[in-house]
C-alpha cells in the first residue's frame, strides 16, 4: 500500500535538487540503442551502496567498492551492453578509465566517480566508442534528461524503471528519486540488477548507508525472477543536500521519514523490476503470515517464489496448490502440515494442511488477472513476510537462449 505521506514525482533521479543526468548512444549495442548514462551532482556528496555478493563480482564492481570508502561521490558512470566482468585485469584498467574520463569531464577526482556496467559477460570492453561516449555524455547532461539515463541502463527491460516521492520536513520539502533496471538474473542478495537513487535531503554517509541497507533488504532483496544473482548488482544512494536543513544523521528524528521514502522508491522500483520480469506476464505477490519467526517466513515466501512448478502454474491460470506446499517443505522453515493454509488470489484451496473444494474456473479466473497474490498461513506464530516475483513462460526461454545474439 502507497505511503500516503508521499506525493508521487516525475523526475526519476534528477527530481531531487541537485542532481542532472544523461543517456546517450555510445555504439556499446549493436542495436543502437541508447547504452551509456551519467548521473552527475553539484559536488562530492554523502553515499552508500550495497553490492552483488557474487564471488565473480565484475572489476566495475571491485572498482566502485574501492571508490566509497570514503563515502562520497560526485558522478555514477554506467553502460550497458558489456557487462566487463570476467575480463581480469584489462577490465579493471577498462573500469579504472571510465571512471578518469568522467571526472576530467566534470572536473572531480576519478575516485569521486562510481562506475557500473551490465550486459553480456566475458567480452572484453569497446573502449574506443565508451569513452567517446563518456564525452558525448557529459556535454549532454540536463536535469530533463532522466529519462535518457533510464532508457540508457536497460537490457533485456521492456520498459524504463523511474520513481520519485517528495515529503516535507519542518516545511521543508525533499525529494528522492531514483532508476533502475533489469528483468532477468534476478535474486540479488543485496539489491537490484542495478538501481541507482538520489535524494537532496541532507543525509550523512552512514545515515545513508543505513537508509539504503533497510530499504533494500525489504524491497529490492524481497524480489526473484529466476533465482540468479548477476555479477554486476549494485544499487546505490547520494545525497546532495541541495534542498537545505541541517545534516540529518540515523540518530536524528527526521531520518525515519527520508528512510521511508527511500523505501517507497525502493518498492516501487522493485515491483517494476518484476512485472517487467523476461518474459513475465503476471506480478506475483506471495505472503506468508504466521511463521515461527520473520526469518521463516522469509525462507518459506522465497522457496515458493523461486518455484519453477509454481511459476508455470500461475503463467497456465492453474491453481495448483500442491505446488506450493511441496515447494513449502523444501524450505528450511518451519512447518506443521496440520497448520497450513494456502490461498490463490483469494480463493481458498488448502486449510489445516488438506484440500478444501473450489470451483477451478472461478480460480482459473481470478489467476488470469495481472497480479496475483499467494498467500501462505503457516499458524505456528507471528512471523510474516512478502516476496515478489512473477510467472515463467515460454518468452522467457526464447530470450535466454538468444541473449548473445
Amino acid at each position: 500500500m502507497k505511503d500516503t505521506r508521499f506525493t508521487t514525482r516525475l523526475g526519476g533521479v534528477t527530481a531531487p535538487l541537485g542532481f542532472y543526468a544523461a543517456g546517450v548512444s555510445a555504439g556499446i549495442r549493436k542495436s543502437g540503442k541508447k547504452d551509456l548514462a551519467l548521473i552527475v551532482t553539484d559536488k562530492p556528496s554523502p553515499a552508500a551502496a550495497m553490492f552483488t555478493t557474487s564471488s565473480m563480482a565484475a572489476p566495475p564492481v571491485t572498482l566502485s567498492r574501492k571508490h566509497l570508502e570514503d563515502g562520497l561521490l560526485r558522478a555514477i558512470v554506467v553502460n550497458a551492453g558489456n557487462a566487463n566482468a570476467c575480463t581480469g585485469d584489462q577490465g579493471i584498467k577498462d573500469a579504472e578509465a571510465m571512471a578518469e574520463a568522467t571526472a576530467r569531464a566534470i572536473d572531480c577526482k576519478p575516485s569521486d566517480v562510481l562506475v557500473s556496467s551490465t550486459g553480456v559477460i566475458g567480452v572484453p570492453m569497446p573502449m574506443k566508442v565508451v569513452l567517446d561516449g563518456i564525452t558525448r555524455a557529459t556535454k549532454a547532461i540536463d536535469k530533463n534528461a532522466w529519462l535518457d539515463a533510464a532508457t540508457a541502463i536497460m537490457t533485456t527491460d521492456t520498459y524504463e524503471k523511474t520513481a520519485a516521492v517528495s515529503f516535507l520536513i519542518d516545511d521543508t520539502t525533499y525529494t528522492v528519486g531514483g532508476m533502475a533496471k533489469g528483468s532477468g538474473m534476478i535474486e540479488p542478495n543485496m539489491a537490484t540488477m542495478l538501481g541507482f537513487l538520489t535524494t537532496d535531503a541532507p543525509l550523512d554517509s552512514a545515515a545513508c548507508d543505513a537508509a539504503l541497507r533497510g530499504s533494500v533488504n525489504k524491497t529490492f532483496n524481497r524480489i526473484t525472477v529466476d533465482s540468479d544473482t548477476s555479477t554486476n548488482d549494485m544499487c546505490v544512494l547520494i545525497a546532495s543536500g541541495a534542498a537545505g536543513g541541517a545534516p540529518i544523521t540515523k540518530d536524528d528524528p527526521r531520518f525515519e521519514i527520508v528512510a521511508a521514502a527511500i523505501h517507497e522508491v525502493c518498492r516501487e522500483l522493485g515491483r517494476m523490476i518484476v512485472r517487467d520480469g523476461e518474459g513475465a506476464t503476471k506480478l506475483i505477490t506471495v505472503n506468508v503470515s504466521n511463521a515461527a519467526t520473520d526469518e521463516d517466513a522469509v525462507a518459506a515466501a522465497r522457496s515458493i517464489a523461486n518455484s519453477p512448478l509454481v511459476k508455470t502454474a500461475i503463467f497456465g491460470n492453474d491453481a495448483n496448490w500442491g505446488r506450493v506446499a511441496a515447494a513449502l517443505g523444501k524450505s528450511p522453515a518451519k512447518v506443521n502440515p496440520n497448520s497450513v493454509r494456502i490461498e490463490f488470489a483469494g480463493i481458498l484451496t488448502c486449510d489445516s494442511g488438506t484440500a478444501v473444494p473450489f470451483s477451478e474456473e472461478d480460480a482459473a479466473a481470478a489467476l488470469a488477472g495481472e497480479e496475483v497474490e499467494i498467500a501462505v498461513d503457516l499458524g505456528l506464530g507471528f512471523g510474516a513476510a512478502t516476496i515478489w516475483t512473477c510467472d515463467l513462460s515460454y518468452e522467457y526461454v526464447r530470450i535466454n537462449g538468444s541473449y548473445r545474439t
